[in-house]
């Protein structure tokens, strides 16, 4: 919002979570009784994807709510690539134990894939500043207070950042063609003899 508290830009989640913000199959499960987790019958709906958003006087961001940050390859808009992320989340239902280091340790592997800095706020988890390479500069866990420092710069896009999934998938579909090959090849020697 500016400071006439006109909204200047949006973002609408696009990755909910099953049974607490949708019921997924809701014509069949409801049917044997299953509902959301959550109170109420409506479900949300998600919004169009990652979104990178230009502030005045801000780098680029890419904001992304709770548990979208664990998502690979689905957390940058590849045509408005931000210069940051921003992570906002509320770990309370993780409770104090494994949960909030993980999601921690997710929102680390997407700065070193995409390679830039991420930031997550939550009044519940691990609020920190993470810089391009993964490395946690500045830290808070579970408490109710400011944490600032600047933010690291992005890096030039990383091969992950300009490829995705697609040279492994690549290279999986390749060592199985070649196992595909060399059984047959086998078989057939195993015949001949």
């Amino acid at each position: 919002m500016d400071p006439n508290a006109q909204v200047i830009a949006s973002y609408d989640k696009s990755h909910l979570v099953p049974f607490g913000e949708y019921l997924p199959f809701r014509d069949v499960l409801t049917i044997i009784g299953l509902s959301r987790l959550a109170t109420g019958d409506l479900d949300f709906t998600a919004g169009p994807g990652p979104r990178t958003i230009k502030l005045p006087g801000f780098p680029s961001v890419g904001p992304l709510i709770c548990y979208e940050i664990i998502f690979p390859g689905a957390v940058v808009d590849r045509n408005h690539r931000p210069e940051w992320l921003l992570n906002i989340s509320n770990d309370a239902w993780f409770g104090t134990f494994f949960g909030p280091h993980q999601h921690l340790a997710q929102a680390r592997l997407r700065a070193i894939e995409e390679g830039l800095p991420v930031v997550r706020s939550t009044p519940t988890g691990i609020s920190t500043i993470i810089d391009a390479r993964g490395q946690v500069l500045k830290n808070r866990v579970r408490a109710k207070v400011i944490l600032s420092g600047n933010l690291p710069p992005a890096l030039p896009p990383t091969p992950y950042a300009r490829n995705g999934d697609l040279p492994i998938v690549s290279l999986l579909i390749l060592c199985s063609l070649s196992c595909i090959i060399c059984a047959k090849r086998v078989g057939k020697r195993n015949v001949r003899e």
